[in-house]
């Protein structure tokens, strides 16, 4: 194709009969199915001239024709504050996101927030969904540290959203747990989603709950603490918070699935002791595996050093 953003698409013999949404999505993947549902309701892609819905089924000799029209500006403010830039290229970017960053804007979170750093940094975004915004393919929470992977256009969102929908991705984080679990190294395989006593809390006790795995090893054990590697197949909202919390370690600093317990620690823990270590993909556009690693962050590394010593 010439340009990628308009052009116009034969139906074969052999594509007759198929969804309008579904083939066209599998001719240009570069968009997702839900962007071409999109582009197909708003009349920017046509068949023989004339608008159809996204379940019209093809006909060989049919032409279909679209045009991508250019992304929209949003309305979120452009930040210049500091990222700690891993890799980076014209497709995706991973970084280190700090504690206490929230990645994306939200009612109490209009700014300051990671999303509107990448504004600011990134001056080859091509547009995702529609809009001239950064991709971000996977979340943190606000007070977890650790690696994070950023979609720079609609290509490299789509073909990462479906490594992680696959669970292509390796995730490894450290925590620091209340106790030492028994066994030392296992496998938590529940359901995990909304709690029945609190809404905004996620559970093991739910009334309709998404599968969650995650494996976990004992690193080192302190006096009543240890340090954990964990690696999730899925990513569940708080999945690992809530699993931990499920086999009665919960993490160091979680107030909203365990106890604060600050008397008992030997250096502060302001936020919960989390941190994405590692992660490993590949990339979107060619193929090529990638692994990154992140170091502890300092608030982790010296209650580390204190329990320790202690």
């Amino acid at each position: 194709m010439g340009n990628p953003d308009k052009d116009k698409l034969p139906v074969s013999s052999s594509d007759a009969g198929q969804r309008l949404d579904i083939w066209i999505h599998s001719q240009v993947p570069a968009h997702s199915r839900a962007r071409w549902q999109e582009l197909i309701r708003s009349g920017r892609v046509r068949v023989n001239g004339g608008e159809k819905k996204t379940r019209y089924l093809l006909h060989e000799g049919d032409t279909v024709e679209f045009e991508i029209p250019p992304p929209r500006p949003v309305e979120l403010v452009p930040e210049d504050r500091p990222l700690d830039i891993v890799y980076e290229d014209k497709d995706l970017l991973v970084l280190n996101k700090p504690p206490g960053l929230v990645v994306h804007p939200a009612p109490g979170h209009d700014d300051g927030t990671l999303v509107n750093a990448l504004l600011f940094h990134c001056r080859d975004l091509a547009g995702i969904g529609g809009e001239l915004r950064p991709g971000i393919v996977h979340r943190l929470d606000k007070d977890t540290s650790g690696l994070l992977i950023v979609a720079k256009n609609e290509a490299a969102m789509t073909a990462l959203a479906a490594q992680f929908k696959g669970h292509r991705v390796r995730k490894e984080y450290l925590a620091l747990v209340w106790g030492r679990p028994a066994p030392a190294s296992g496998t938590v395989d529940t359901l995990i989603g909304r709690s029945l006593r609190d809404r905004k809390k996620m559970s093991t006790r739910t009334a309709a709950g998404r599968q969650a795995i995650t494996h976990y090893t004992t690193v080192h054990n302190y006096a009543d603490i240890s340090l954990l590697r964990l690696r999730i197949e899925t990513g569940r909202t708080h999945q690992i918070r809530v699993h931990m919390t499920h086999l009665g370690h919960s993490i160091v600093g979680d107030t909203q699935y365990g106890r604060a317990r600050k008397n008992q620690l030997p250096a502060p823990a302001s936020r919960q002791m989390l941190h994405a270590e590692r992660i490993a993909f590949d990339h979107p556009r060619t193929g090529k595996a990638l692994e990154f690693t992140a170091p502890i962050p300092r608030d982790m590394q010296e209650l580390i050093d204190a329990l320790a010593h202690n």
